[in-house]
């Protein structure tokens, strides 16, 4: 009888440690996944890692929940970490911003910086091209070595080739000797400053930042036209993440962004604070997407 007793036992024994570990899986809680974002990477690796790694501890503490930074390598590549789930959160560009929102069904804007409501894109030039500041785009323009940012960025490319075409009426491809597209601010500003390429095309905040910590050497490269202004970076999360992480949890990202105060995180953007925002805030960007040919109509 103890022999028959023991050898049902044995067989009842893994069903039992089978039952605890499913019963086990079902109950850990949504707050137990990570919360994840990515950046688009509009400057070099060092400084996104010196940005985000921060923002990322900032966040877990206000959320209560672990918070993960992951890394892209190119814009297309954070649109498409925000459309296949494998971030929540993203630090888009204006036009990134819209395409992953189109890409993504409930996903919203939720912050932007305060100088993203009226954002700013500089052409730099060499000075050998003897170029000076200019309120209006100078003839001179026609026929250099020009770059573009990255072919997604909004500040690098996409609101400085509208403003072209409007000026003078062609494409880049036919007012410049030569057209590239770098693939970040800083490379930009080391490509026209090296004089690889005579002009070029980036966002404002990247310049300046740079120029306070003493990395242009202007004796090289400078500042020709500043633009008119426009929305640009925001943060956008996806719509599905009350339901993964709990009610409310998308009013609780927005808040953390907003109560944003410490200068060493604000500086890391650079920006001075977040505000509130939303998808119409972007519709200018779309609808200069569709102008130039980056998007279709729908």
């Amino acid at each position: 009888m103890d022999c028959l007793v023991a050898r049902i036992l044995g067989r009842l024994r893994p069903l039992c440690l089978t039952i605890l570990c499913l019963a086990g899986a079902v109950a850990v809680p949504a707050q137990a996944q990570p919360f994840v974002f990515t950046a688009i990477p509009d400057q070099d690796e060092r400084h996104l890692t010196e940005r985000f790694g921060k923002i990322a501890d900032y966040l877990s503490d206000k959320l209560g929940v672990e918070v993960e930074y992951i890394p892209v390598k190119s814009y297309p590549a954070a649109v498409s970490a925000f459309r296949n789930d494998q971030v929540q959160l993203a630090w888009f560009g204006g036009l990134t911003g819209v395409q992953a929102r189109e890409l993504v069904p409930n996903s919203e804007a939720i912050a932007q910086g305060k100088e993203d409501t009226e954002f700013v894109s500089y052409i730099i030039a060499h000075t050998s091209t003897g170029l000076e500041r200019s309120e209006q785009l100078p003839t001179e323009l026609a026929g250099k070595r020009f770059t573009f940012g990255d072919k997604g960025s909004t500040s690098g490319r996409l609101m400085p080739e509208f403003f072209l075409r409007e000026h003078y009426g062609k494409a880049p491809n036919e007012l410049f000797s030569r057209v590239g597209f770098s693939g970040d601010h800083n490379r930009t500003i080391s490509l026209v400053q090296s004089g690889a390429f005579e002009v070029g095309a980036l966002n404002y905040a990247v310049w300046d930042a740079e120029l306070a910590k003493g990395n242009i050497d202007t004796s090289k490269v400078k500042v020709i036209w500043a633009s008119p202004s426009y929305p640009d970076y925001q943060w956008t999360i996806r719509g599905d993440v009350d339901a993964r992480f709990g009610t409310g949890f998308k009013d609780k990202v927005q808040q953390a962004l907003l109560d944003m105060t410490d200068p060493a995180l604000l500086a890391a953007f650079p920006r001075s604070g977040f505000v509130k925002a939303t998808n119409q805030d972007y519709s200018p960007i779309r609808d200069t997407a569709v102008a130039i040919g980056i998007m279709d109509d729908k």
